[in-house]
């Protein structure tokens, strides 16, 4: 048993160490075959790689299409601080991963779109998880931003597209340079796009991809900057310590060394020879080797991806090369640079073979992929996580404020913008929603010739207006260029400025009834009339005004007795009031003949009160009577029976009326008091047509501190009530200080477009007020003469107030000029106002007050009235 048992030892020795031997050289063979055939691991190696990414894209396209969209809208005040785009960038980085578990990296990410295509100067989109729906939908910023959800964009394909992906270069532990907030961050890319043009198909998207930064990976870059960082200083110390040698060597073989070693008394030749130190490789301290990469902190990694396009060639490259400058404003010692290889001329990037397909997917599923430098901070891109801010300039474009087209009946022109490339194009707004529009101004500033450039517009159009000019300087310029067959026989001119040897002038009898007016707002408008022009209330005149209505109702009653028999001629005016109150027999066959048409009170005041008064009571109510009368031209307008002057049917059958009542007298003041409010009551008599079939119609009031000196009640009334009635308003001034306060109140609160011409800064100061004094008035009252800031009102929101300059009608309307035709527009415009010689009408006002007595006469009771029932 002893001897067997070294022989059995020795066996089991050999077997281990023959299958240890036979391990190895089995391990030896293997790498030796796959050494052979290393294209069979390479291929398997492949196939795996291929498998998982197919994997891979396959989920991470099944998670993306469960993203919704979001669109920020800002509003104009909107300026949020510098803690509140931060938390909105901690939002955007949690809510990247609110996704499914089995979800790929590449899809977990929250993306930024900046897209500009003629809509809109910037849109700004967010599009995530849909996880994050309720996480991004409430943001930091309050009520100054709109948060809804965005549609997917239809895109259309375009002849020329260019594309860009962006990494950051330079040194990349360094932060890019902090960029204010004001002004805004995204002024530089704003401006890029800025002129754009979508007619030529001009698209311009920036894609800003937010993903939150793995650990593994910013571990393993920490590692890798540090072994770089220690690597460096390592050679920095043998560079250091060679240069030592060096300098000790060249100083021992000097000839000053060698002469002193033969002048000192140490024995030994290398007793003297210096020991060099070599230096030791200083600390690496983590904070300055990783820079920004050192904190975890709000720490992201970003894909920056860029897309133009246009179907005009080298329009999209040129927008490209200027989003690279915009994004040139975030460079420091780190910056964005286009991703590629320029060889030449040529560049090879995401345009081309082999990225363009992977910068295909991942535009087209939203997918982030961002190459390995693109490690940035929250703080390094907060200028990118918010919608613009009041301390950005937006260009305004087609799609924000149309241009005009001559002859478009649904547009108003407003002036003449001048774009950030330098073009410039007549602008408009929609003529439905322009209800008031009020311009400001200094003499000579232009703010006439704008409005007339936008009557002209209009009438030409198709559509009716009144322009109210008491200095008739209007006319003449606007004149040669409605000379036109088509537009004469819509043209009246009613002129009370009395030129010429013997003018001819229209008329009209405010008390008329052959036009079918209700008596009581007949009544009621020119008793308001003689009350606003006289400032008459029931406080300080309350007789004069009970005697004025009751003269009034008699005289219309007797007026629509006279139309009811079929003898409108026979009509009593204005100047029939003094018969009224102080001719006996004519008061009695007036009251007498119409007895049945009066109430049982006004019947009782004639009976009972009227006898009562004082002769001097009177006084009041016919001195401006008497004024009206004295004046040729005004006697002329306003005692004929009837007249063709009805605002109503010129309100229904879109004329265009031109009103030149002239002077600025009391006498002038009350004929305007008498024609604005008439304008008032001609209005609100609209209520007779459904609100789908009531023509559109504009009153131009030129000079408005004049015309609101004789009714400034009616004018703020006109600004308040018009719009149910679908008459527009739009008044000029010089001084929106001088107009009554009802009227400015009215004309502030509801303009639907508020311009402003240079001038004082006292005058502008209460426009600019307005707009929150952006512009300043110090920068109105500089502005060229012609040159208006405007704030309009489009599709429901203000756009501006942006600088347009005012049209010029000889440069707007040189094709539609037609001086040699004035004559005939001259005979049509008074021919429809039926305007006659002066003294024609002058006769025919002064025999009709024998023709009303002897149509009183006629229809007066047969049969004597009873005492009790005696007209005194």
């Amino acid at each position: 048993m002893d001897s067997a048992a070294p022989y059995v030892t020795d066996r089991a020795a050999e077997t281990a160490t023959g299958q240890a031997l036979g391990l190895l050289t089995g391990l030896v063979n293997a790498a030796d075959w796959l050494y052979d055939h290393w294209y069979l691991l390479a291929l398997a190696i492949a196939a795996c790689w291929v498998a998982g990414e197919l994997v891979v894209r396959r989920l991470a396209a099944r998670a993306s299409a469960e993203r919704m969209a979001l669109e920020l809208v800002s509003t104009r005040h909107f300026d949020p601080s510098l803690e509140e785009i931060f938390r909105r960038g901690v939002q955007l980085a949690r809510a990247s991963t609110a996704m499914p578990w089995w979800t790929p990296r590449r899809a977990k990410t929250v993306q930024i779109r900046l897209r500009a295509d003629g809509s809109s100067p910037l849109r700004y989109r967010i599009e995530g998880p849909a996880g994050g729906e309720r996480l991004l939908s409430i943001t930091p910023f309050g009520p100054d931003i709109t948060v809804h959800r965005a549609r997917p964009i239809a895109a259309e394909a375009r002849t020329h597209t260019v594309r860009a992906e962006f990494i950051l270069r330079g040194k990349l532990i360094s932060p890019l340079r902090e960029v204010p907030l004001t002004p805004d961050p995204l002024q530089p890319l704003v401006d890029a796009v800025a002129d754009l043009r979508a007619e030529l198909g001009d698209l311009a998207e920036i894609r800003l991809d937010i993903q939150r930064a793995p650990k593994w990976a910013l571990r393993a870059r920490r590692l890798q900057l540090m072994s770089a960082a220690r690597r460096s200083e390592r050679r920095e110390a043998q560079r250091s310590a060679r240069w030592l040698r060096q300098d000790a060597s060249g100083i021992e073989d000097s000839m000053g060394w060698q002469l002193q070693q033969l002048l000192t008394d140490k024995p030994g030749s290398g007793s003297g020879r210096r020991l060099v130190m070599p230096p030791v490789p200083r600390r690496v301290e983590p904070a300055e080797a990783l820079g920004k990469l050192a904190e975890d902190d709000h720490l992201v990694r970003v894909q920056l991806l860029v897309m133009c396009a246009s179907n005009t060639e080298g329009r999209a490259q040129a927008r490209l090369a200027q989003l690279q400058a915009a994004f040139d404003v975030f460079g420091g010692r780190s910056r964005w640079a286009m991703r590629g290889w320029r060889l030449g001329p040529w560049r090879i990037g995401a345009d081309h073979w082999p990225t363009r397909r992977g910068f295909e997917r991942r535009w087209q599923l939203g997918h982030c992929q961002p190459p390995r430098a693109n490690w940035v901070r929250l703080e390094e891109i907060t200028g990118l996580l918010k919608p613009p801010t009041v301390h950005c300039r937006l260009p305004v474009l087609a799609g924000d404020l149309p241009t005009f087209a001559f002859g478009e009946p649904e547009l108003l022109l407003q002036g003449i913008y001048r774009g950030p490339d330098g073009r410039e194009r007549l602008v408009a707004t929609y003529a439905e929603e322009t209800l008031f529009e009020v311009g400001v101004g200094k003499a000579g500033g232009g703010k006439t010739e704008r409005a007339l450039a936008q009557a002209i517009g209009w009438a030409h159009a198709g559509g009716g207006l009144v322009f109210v000019d008491p200095h008739r300087d209007s006319w003449p310029r606007a004149a040669p260029f409605l000379a036109h067959e088509t537009l004469m026989e819509r043209i009246a001119l009613i002129d009370l400025n009395g030129l010429g040897p013997n003018p001819r002038v229209s008329a009209w009898n405010p008390l008329g009834m052959h036009h079918g007016q209700a008596a009581h707002e007949v009544v009621e408008a020119i008793a308001d009339a003689y009350a606003s022009a006289l400032a008459w209330d029931d406080a300080s005149a309350p007789r004069a005004l009970t005697i004025l209505t009751a003269a009034l109702t008699v005289l219309v009653a007797v007026n629509e007795a006279a139309c009811q028999s079929g003898r409108p001629e026979d009509q009593a005016t204005i100047f029939h009031a003094r018969a009224l109150l102080t001719d006996t027999k004519f008061r009695k066959a007036a009251l007498a003949a119409v007895a049945d048409r009066l109430n049982e009170e006004t019947r009782a005041w004639w009976q009972s009160v009227f006898p009562t008064l004082p002769p001097d009571a009177f006084a009041v109510v016919l001195n401006p009577i008497a004024r009206l009368a004295a004046n040729p031209l005004t006697r002329a307008f306003l005692g004929q029976p009837t007249g063709v002057y009805n605002i109503r049917a010129a309100m229904d059958s879109k004329m265009i009326v031109w009103v030149c009542p002239g002077g600025h007298g009391p006498t002038d003041r009350l004929v305007m008091a008498l024609l604005a409010r008439d304008l008032l009551r001609a209005a609100r008599s609209r209520r007779d047509t459904p609100e789908n079939r009531r023509v559109p119609f504009r009153p131009y009031f030129d000079e408005l501190i004049t015309l609101t000196g004789a009714a400034p009640e009616t004018i703020a009334a006109m600004f308040e009530d018009f719009r149910k009635y679908r008459c527009h308003v739009h008044g000029m001034t010089q001084l929106l200080s001088r107009l009554p306060t009802p009227v400015r109140l009215s004309l502030v609160q509801n303009a639907s477009t508020l311009a402003t011409t240079a001038g004082s800064k006292s005058a502008i100061a209460p426009i600019t007020a307005e707009w929150g004094d952006d512009p300043s008035p110090d920068r109105v009252a500089t502005m060229e003469r012609f040159e208006h800031y405007v704030s309009l009102n489009v599709h429901g929101r203000r756009i501006g107030p942006v600088q347009l300059r005012g049209p010029h009608l000889d440069d707007l309307f040189a094709a539609q000029a037609r001086p040699k035709d004035l004559p005939a527009l001259e005979r049509a415009a008074h021919a429809n106002a039926g305007a006659l010689p002066l003294n024609q009408l002058t006769d025919r006002a002064a025999q009709q007050l024998g023709r009303v007595a002897a149509f009183l006469t006629e229809h007066s009771p047969a049969v004597p009235l009873s005492k009790e029932n005696e007209w005194n």
